[in-house]
């Protein structure tokens, strides 16, 4: 598809957008026992209106010191089991998580006015998944995050282009290995909080919180 008519059509859903995030309401009553098909429904109405940034999310974390840290990063799978997302084991955001298990993701759609935040613990990734991943990525992906030691001091770019310059060298010819230091994680939820503007900030807010017995117990806050 042609990039013009492409970003014609896109303008023409974000405008529908507008028009619908003004009349939407969140229903208790209508809102389904499992918050994980409201939330289908969401991303999949959110990657329609902005596909290059549909699944784009703040992931939080905290020290065991308590300090807290945020940074954005992209939801790359999601079913039953949780959310998931890969990261450089070496990485600020991967160190607190494997000192402290818990974290919350946050995702912002403007075009249809909705919040999603989640809450919950974290597991790592088992190998093959990890694997799977990582070889379906672009091969300068790749070779990028063998470069980059995420989050550690760089005297200049050029230092950081060394790095990349040494791994494709080494790589040339044969398929990228996936680093040791690199891979997944995924947030197991215990709380999902679905948000939905509305006019005169009298928004709507219900909130999923998982019980001991393994049901969802639904909510309404107050915004």
């Amino acid at each position: 598809m042609p990039t013009i008519i492409k970003n014609m059509l896109i303008k023409l859903m974000r405008n529908a957008a507008g028009r619908y995030s003004q009349e939407a309401r969140l229903s208790k009553a209508k809102s389904p026992a499992d918050p994980l098909l409201m939330f289908t429904d969401w991303f999949a109405l959110a990657r329609k209106i902005d596909p290059e940034r549909y699944n784009a999310m703040t992931l939080a974390t905290a020290a065991p010191t308590a300090a807290p840290s945020a940074r954005m990063v992209l939801l790359k799978d999601f079913d039953a089991r949780g959310f998931v997302f890969f990261t450089n084991y070496a990485s600020r955001k991967a160190q607190e998580l494997s000192a402290n298990p818990q974290a919350a993701l946050v995702f912002w759609w403007k075009e249809i006015y909705r919040q999603v935040r989640i809450e919950g613990r974290i597991e790592k990734l088992d190998q093959a998944t990890s694997d799977a991943y990582f070889h379906s990525r672009a091969r300068g992906s790749q070779l990028g995050a063998w470069a980059s030691r995420q989050s550690t001091v760089l005297t200049n770019r050029a230092e950081l282009k060394g790095h990349l310059a040494r791994y494709r060298d080494k790589f040339k010819g044969r398929d990228v290995p996936r680093p040791p230091f690199w891979g997944g994680f995924r947030l197991i939820p215990t709380t999902i909080d679905f948000w939905q503007g509305r006019q005169d900030r009298l928004h709507d807010r219900l909130r999923y919180s998982l019980e001991d017995s393994g049901e969802w117990h639904l909510e309404r806050l107050s915004p």
